[in-house]
């Protein structure tokens, strides 16, 4: 019969087989068209998974996801690296040396010394390094203390993680280039030994307690930091200020300490911090006190031409010129008070307010503008008239005050790294060793620059060229220069950033400052 007829009629048996034809040829092309719509919905999977990729990658949201797997790698990536790369003896067995002096009774430390020379850390190295010198069977066990450093190493991340997690300023993709990505650091961790590692690892310590509002003990923290990395050859005389420590943290820091409780509640904790190094150091001044200070505050050292990363493109003359050395100084003491003057504290806030008690202080309130936020009082009002849920209203002002302290969290941590990137600019000489000072910190500076024209590919790449420098062994007159022109760049994006928002009114963590 003929489809799709009122009327059937019988068709002869030609018709009979184009008519079975047709059906087949329509029911094979049904049978094709019923994949598409699984297709389809694997197509939208696919898309799906592509763009949560994309946030987990690009949103500071998902960056403890990523930063859980990347400890992870890492914890693999340095058991590899302790068993694949051969370990470079520098300057463990003199560490070894200089501790076993303290150990067999000597105190005096003009008596102490190492392989490569005099002791001259102060008693916080000590300390640590007798521990490290028990567990490693006097030194000997040279696997175990690379296995201790890979605990550092981790704790170290760990510490940097939960900065980036409190401030939200980094997209998570970058963290690969925190950890994963350098030979350097891992080098200096678990390849070479040495006890600037240790000193970082206390520093990230204390900037946690700073965040936590744990002041006091930040600053003992910090103080500990400090007793690791003393060390650092100076020149004499005004270049004394030009340090390659966690000194470089100290402008920053004490500003911080300014703003957050004045003058006079400020001065407790620096009399704590001086006690502390005092009681470290006791058994050692007790014997010969000019011979520890001498040595370990060593004001006469000099660096050596060779080893230089940042000033290879000098004469050497130059280099090891004490005029050189002033000019550095004067140019570091005066970016730091333009920084404090003009980038650190709120606009229309006069610098001598910190010398106040907070609750003296008159608080400036900038004017509307375009790229202002609506007072807390307009929002209500329109949400009111809205007639918008109280809960709802709650909600909003609960965002409103996250806002407002992962704001000031963010401010704190910019503060003291950029304290710190100012003097690693116009140290007199940075060592291999030394990059380990300020490499966390660069994440955190190039994004917290906040200019718009500075894509993430360019500063992805600016963190690959500074790799490639401080890789570069022996330096060279490109490399060095490379360097200085990544840290000029990263400087004029501080200077361009936004300047600091209103304190937080937070009473949680207003209570736990002390």
């Amino acid at each position: 019969y003929a489809p799709n007829s009122r009327h059937p009629r019988k068709l002869n048996s030609r018709g009979s087989a184009r008519a079975s034809e047709l059906v087949a040829a329509r029911m094979a092309a049904g049978r094709k068209r019923a994949p598409a719509p699984v297709w389809s919905a694997c197509r939208a999977s696919l898309s799906a998974a592509w763009r949560d990729k994309h946030l987990v990658l690009f949103s500071a949201e998902h960056t403890l996801v990523v930063t859980a797997l990347l400890w992870a790698l890492e914890v693999a990536i340095n058991l590899w690296v302790i068993h694949r790369v051969t370990y470079t003896e520098i300057d463990w067995k003199a560490y070894m040396g200089e501790v076993e002096g303290v150990i067999n009774g000597t105190y005096d430390y003009t008596q102490l010394k190492g392989d490569t020379g005099p002791l001259v850390y102060p008693a916080g190295f000590v300390y640590i390094f007798t521990v490290l010198y028990y567990i490693t069977d006097h030194g000997l066990n040279i696997r175990l203390g690379q296995y201790v450093f890979a605990g550092f190493y981790l704790i170290t991340l760990l510490l940097v993680f939960r900065i980036y997690h409190r401030t939200q300023k980094v997209p998570p993709y970058v963290f690969f280039f925190v950890c994963c990505a350098s030979y350097r650091i891992h080098s200096i961790f678990v390849l070479r030994l040495f006890n600037d590692p240790v000193a970082m690892m206390l520093l990230f310590g204390a900037v946690n307690l700073f965040l936590d509002g744990r002041w006091t003990l930040g600053c003992a923290l910090y103080r500990q930091a400090r007793e690791m990395s003393a060390h650092v050859p100076m020149t004499r005389h005004l270049a004394v200020s030009v340090k390659m420590n966690v000194i470089l943290f100290a402008p920053g820091l004490l500003f911080l300490l300014l703003s957050e409780f004045g003058l006079m509640k400020t001065l407790p904790k620096l009399t704590l911090c001086a006690l502390i190094q005092v009681v470290l150091a006791l058994p050692f001044l007790l014997v010969n006190p000019v011979g520890y200070v001498s040595r370990a505050f060593d004001l006469g050292r000099q660096f050596l031409f060779k080893w230089t990363v940042n000033w290879r493109f000098l004469p050497e003359e130059v280099f090891l010129n004490r005029y050189f050395h002033l000019c550095l100084l004067i140019a570091h003491v005066t970016t730091l008070s333009v920084f404090a003057l003009k980038r650190w504290t709120r606009s229309g806030t006069s610098v001598w307010a910190l010398l106040k008690d907070p609750s003296d202080r008159k608080e400036v309130v900038p004017k509307l503008g375009s790229n202002h936020i609506l007072p807390l009082a307009l929002v209500v009002q329109v949400f009111v008239r809205a007639r918008v849920s109280v809960r709802l209203l709650m909600c909003v002002y609960t965002s409103v005050c996250a806002c407002s302290s992962v704001t000031f969290l963010s401010q704190t941590v910019l503060v003291l790294f950029s304290s710190n990137f100012i003097g690693m600019c116009f140290c007199r000489s940075l060592h291999y060793q030394f990059y380990v000072w300020y490499f966390h910190t660069l994440p955190y500076l190039l994004w917290s620059g906040n200019v718009k024209k500075l894509a993430h590919l360019l500063r992805v790449l600016i963190l690959g060229l500074i790799e490639l420098a401080w890789n570069t062994y022996p330096s060279t007159t490109y490399s060095s220069l490379s360097l200085h022109m990544c840290h000029l760049i990263i400087l004029m994006c501080l200077w361009f950033s936004p300047g600091p928002a209103p304190p937080a009114q937070d009473t949680h963590n207003k209570a736990k400052r002390r």
